[in-house]
């Protein structure tokens, strides 16, 4: 498989090596075998050697994938429309993104907040690594200088509760999930151990929490012990949630991700579980492909955000497709608008036409991520949640 990649460069495999140095001696400080999750949050998130900390280029066509804000603005102009129903309920309100990635919803969405004369008192960023903060400021400087003053990166959580909304785009998927295995042997955890010098998977019997959620999805799902099934389990969901509750002292959250709802998800055809790893924009299943250069994502659960939600007292107040957010969102308003923009200059006019519906398929159509990204909205305080959540209320599939 690694001979169809496309090859790092000698310092991208020097910095990929030394974060595997650093995983081999954490295995080693706990015994010669770490969880899956702890595994992911390495490579992932170690200070200055995970994926999203060190400094290679992640999204956008030159990066390992694309994202709704980088295919095309229309994605962050939609959302900025839907945040301003709730920031005009909210005096003084706020936005707070979660992981900006390029900054190109940051930027597009300003504008759009400008353009619809209601720019939020600060545009928060949540963003721990160093690197893409300086790539966000870069391109802010480059594309809205004059309402760069209006953002403000943060190292950790708010430092008081905020009002207003808080946006997540794929990064919920980004959260290290547990793998566990379900065969005649019963559930079992998988792991990460150290076999002939290599970085490899290795199962134990579960236990504790886990085995306990793996019982009770076997019992709702119909999951049976003798076959051979292979998932994930985000044991670390519910704190997130509740961080979230504690950040948000009234308004709304919204997030997109690829996920589903339980019955979806635990399907028993669903048998190799839904993990991913790109590379160059290239999906595969191998978690140790040259760990810190490879995305390691998994879908989400959006039943068990929901409960995880409703448990900290927030409520559950929307659930659709991404698709269907959009649509109702205004979308093809926002087409007009980009459209007219270049009508009449022939010489742009059929190329901006042809990217317009590249752009469009890859966003609302179900073979893309129309269907795929879900849209969950949580509300806490008197705040409604935005009306493109009503399109098509799916809350009754969780």
């Amino acid at each position: 498989m690694l001979s169809e990649f496309p090859q790092p460069e000698p310092d991208a495999l020097k910095h990929s090596v030394s974060l595997v140095a650093h995983i081999k001696e954490q295995i080693l400080a706990a015994g010669g075998w770490i969880s899956f999750a702890d595994y992911m949050e390495l490579v992932l998130y170690a200070p200055g050697m995970g994926y999203y900390s060190a400094g290679a280029h992640k999204l956008g066509m030159d990066g390992d994938f694309v994202t709704a804000p980088e295919i095309s603005p229309l994605f962050s102009r939609c959302l900025a429309k839907q945040c301003v129903e709730v920031l005009t309920e909210l005096d003084n309100s706020v936005v707070l993104e979660l992981g900006a990635g390029s900054g190109v919803m940051a930027a597009d969405m300003l504008l759009e907040f400008e353009r619809l004369q209601c720019l939020p008192a600060e545009y928060l960023v949540l963003e721990t690594s160093a690197d893409l903060r300086a790539r966000q400021a870069a391109l802010l400087h480059e594309r809205v200088p004059h309402l760069v003053s209006r953002v403000r990166w943060l190292d950790g959580m708010p430092e008081q509760p905020i009002r207003g909304v808080i946006v997540a785009n794929e990064v919920v998927d980004a959260l290290p999930v547990e793998r566990f295995a379900i065969n005649r042997d019963g559930p079992a955890e998988l792991g990460v151990g150290i076999q002939a010098d290599k970085l490899v998977e290795e199962m134990r019997p579960a236990t504790g929490v886990l085995l306990k959620s793996i019982e009770l999805l076997q019992s709702e799902s119909g999951l049976l012990t003798e076959s051979d099934y292979t998932s994930e389990l985000s044991l670390r969901l519910p704190a997130w949630v509740a961080s979230l509750n504690d950040w948000l002292q009234e308004g709304v959250v919204l997030l997109f991700d690829y996920g589903f709802s339980r019955r979806e998800y635990y399907l028993p055809e669903r048998s190799s579980g839904t993990l991913r790893c790109y590379y160059r924009h290239r999906a595969h299943d191998n978690p140790f492909v040259w760990p810190g250069l490879q995305d390691i994502t998994a879908w989400v659960d959006f039943s068990y955000l929901a409960e995880a939600a409703q448990a900290v007292g927030m409520k559950v107040a929307g659930y659709t497709t991404q698709a269907h957010f959009l649509l109702a969102a205004g979308l093809d308003e926002q087409v007009a608008i980009e459209t007219e923009s270049y009508a009449g200059n022939t010489q742009d006019e059929q190329q901006k036409q042809i990217e317009l519906a590249h752009a469009l398929r890859q966003l609302i159509l179900p073979g893309e991520m129309g269907e795929s990204i879900k849209v969950m909205a949580l509300c806490k305080g008197s705040v409604l949640a935005p009306s493109a959540l009503a399109g098509r209320d799916m809350r009754s599939s969780l």
